[in-house]
C-alpha cells in the first residue's frame, strides 16, 4: 500500500532526525532524504571522536538512516566498513522502525600523521577494504550480506556501485557533514555535529529503460557495445548532482524546502516523514547472556576486584556484574 501523501493546508516541515520519502513522478525516481541534528550529535558527542572520525561515521549514520527506514519488515539493517587505513572500523546500526546505533574504531597515532599530512579525505582516512550492507530478519531466516569493495572512492561512490552491482537498480546517493558552531539561548558559545543526505533512484514501470552501461569486467560486460542511459534518469541524476555539500546540512534549509528547489519543475511529492532515535539495543539481560558462555578461566581472567565491567562500544553504558551472579548464570 502506497504511503498517504502530504496535502496542500496539512503540510508540516519535517525537521531534524526525521527521513522524508519522496517521488518525481515526471522522472520515475523515487527516494528519500533526511538531516539529522540533534540524533547525531549524541552519537558523536558521547565518544568525542576527533573531528575527521566523527566526519566520517556521520556519513556512515546518514547513509544507514536513508537505507534502513525503507525496509518493510522487522528486522535490523547494519552497514560497515573496515579498511586498513587509520580508521579501520565504522558501524551503524539501524534496528527498525526508528532505532540508531554507532561507532568508530581509529588508530590515533596514524590519524595524527594523515591529519599532518593533510590526508584527510574519506578514502585516505579509511584505506583499501570493504563496505558491507547487512539486512538481518531475526532468528527465522538468514542474514543477508552484500559487499563492496573500499577502492579509493567516496562513499557516495562506492554506496552507488553497490546498488548498481546487488540490485541493478540505477542510484545516486549524496552524503554530507558538518560542524555547526553558535551560540546557546543563553549566548554561550556551542558546538554541534549536523548532516544530511539524499538517496534517490530510477523505478520506471518498463524495467528495460533501467539498463545502463555495464561494469567492466562485470557478466554483462560487452566491449565495444555501448549502452545509453535513459534521459529522466541523466536529468534525474544532474539535478542530484547539483546539490551543495551545504544544503545538505544547513539547518535553514530543510529537507522539503531542498527536494522543491531540486525537483518543483518536475512535481515533487513528499510523503509522512520517518522519525528516528539515538537508541542501543544493549541491556544488561543480554551482556549477562553472553557472559553464561564464559568457562571459569575466562571469568577468571575477566574479574578484576571480584567483579566483570562491560562497557557497549556503541553507547558507552557499563554493566557490572559480580564474579558469583555470572558463575551462578554459566553454570
Amino acid at each position: 500500500m502506497a504511503e498517504p501523501a502530504a496535502t496542500l493546508g496539512e503540510f508540516n516541515f519535517a525537521g531534524d532526525d526525521h527521513v522524508v520519502p519522496f517521488q518525481v513522478e515526471g522522472l520515475d525516481v523515487r527516494g528519500r532524504a533526511v538531516q539529522l541534528g540533534p540524533m547525531l550529535d549524541a552519537i558523536l558527542e558521547r565518544h568525542r571522536y576527533p573531528a575527521p572520525v566523527a566526519r566520517l561515521l556521520a556519513e556512515v549514520v546518514v547513509l544507514t538512516v536513508l537505507l534502513g527506514t525503507s525496509l518493510k519488515f522487522e528486522g535490523k539493517f547494519t552497514v560497515q566498513t573496515k579498511g586498513d587505513g587509520p580508521v579501520d572500523l565504522l558501524v551503524c546500526d539501524f534496528s527498525t522502525p526508528e532505532n540508531v546505533r554507532a561507532y568508530a574504531r581509529f588508530n590515533q597515532g596514524l590519524l595524527d600523521k594523515a591529519v599532518a599530512a593533510g590526508q584527510v579525505e574519506p578514502e585516505q582516512l579509511l584505506g583499501k577494504g570493504m563496505l558491507a550492507f547487512t539486512i538481518d530478519q531475526g532468528k527465522f531466516s538468514q542474514p543477508y550480506q552484500g559487499i563492496v569493495a573500499l577502492d579509493g572512492a567516496t562513499l557516495e561512490e562506492i554506496a552507488g556501485t553497490y546498488f548498481r552491482q546487488s540490485e541493478q537498480i540505477p542510484t545516486r546517493v549524496r552524503l554530507a557533514a558538518a560542524e555547526l558552531f553558535d551560540r546557546d539561548e543563553a549566548g554561550k558559545p556551542r558546538h554541534r555535529w549536523r548532516a544530511g543526505g539524499l538517496v534517490a533512484q530510477f523505478l520506471p514501470e518498463a524495467p528495460e529503460r533501467m539498463r545502463q552501461p555495464d561494469l567492466h569486467g562485470g557478466d554483462g560486460d560487452t566491449a565495444g557495445v555501448a549502452h545509453k542511459e535513459d534521459d529522466a534518469w541523466m536529468e534525474a541524476r544532474s539535478l542530484v548532482d547539483t546539490i551543495d555539500a551545504d544544503e545538505l546540512t544547513d539547518p535553514q534549509v530543510g529537507t522539503e524546502r531542498l527536494l522543491y528547489r531540486l525537483f518543483h519543475e518536475r512535481g515533487v511529492r513528499v510523503y509522512d516523514a520517518r522519525e528516528v532515535f539515538d537508541r542501543c539495543s544493549c541491556s544488561r539481560e543480554k551482556i549477562k547472556g553472553v557472559l553464561k558462555g564464559f568457562s571459569a578461566e575466562e571469568i577468571d581472567a575477566s574479574q578484576e576486584d571480584g567483579a566483570i565491567s562491560v562497557t557497549c562500544e556503541f553507547c558507552s553504558t557499563t554493566y557490572r556484574f559480580e564474579v558469583e551472579e555470572v558463575a551462578q548464570a554459566a553454570e
